[in-house]
């Protein structure tokens, strides 16, 4: 009984988090990822050209990149965070190293992708380019990065299904009694 106590306090934390992350349309998110994503293309992008920033906008002497929320990618982190903190059976201090990790790898390939569209903006493929990543990459991003999460922690529980499992055999169990 003890158990189950603990367990349906754990799932009410995790999933009170999840719903909170998400609240504003995920200003919490947005609020901390764009300056860190601005910022970090800016310093990147200052290895090869002088560049200022104003506000959103990361400005170099061939280009203007605005950084709007869709760059930011917030929606993919908050599958991200959906993910780990749907996910049972994981003590406080893996969960914290598999969000670390998810982030952090989201982090390096959005900046990766933001670098490698603003290097293509005079080409005639940049529209087609940003449409190939905007649908198809950034899926894969996400995709693979919790599949490499699970194989590299170890993760054998399943996101929300086993949380529901659990919550339905609690339920089967007390109308018995």
């Amino acid at each position: 009984m003890k158990k189950q106590v603990s367990q349906l306090t754990g799932l009410f934390i995790r999933y009170v988090i999840i719903l909170v992350a998400g609240l504003g349309n995920l200003y919490i998110l947005y609020k901390l990822l764009k300056p860190l994503t601005i910022h970090a293309v800016a310093a990147l992008m200052s290895l090869f050209t002088h560049i200022s920033i104003s506000d959103n906008l990361i400005i170099s002497e061939r280009v203007i990149i605005e950084i709007i929320p869709a760059c930011v990618a917030g929606s993919a982190y908050y599958l991200l965070l959906i993910l780990v903190l749907a996910t049972p059976k994981i003590n406080l201090s893996k969960r914290i190293k598999i969000l670390a990790f998810t982030f952090l790898a989201l982090f390096i390939l959005n900046i990766a992708r933001i670098i490698i569209l603003a290097s293509t903006t005079s080409s005639t493929y940049f529209h087609a380019t940003h449409l190939i990543f905007w649908y198809f990459i950034s899926t894969i991003f996400v995709a693979g990065i919790w599949i490499a999460s699970v194989r590299l922690f170890k993760i054998k529980s399943t996101p929300i299904y086993d949380d529901l499992k659990f919550l339905y055999k609690l339920i089967k169990s007390k109308k018995k009694k």
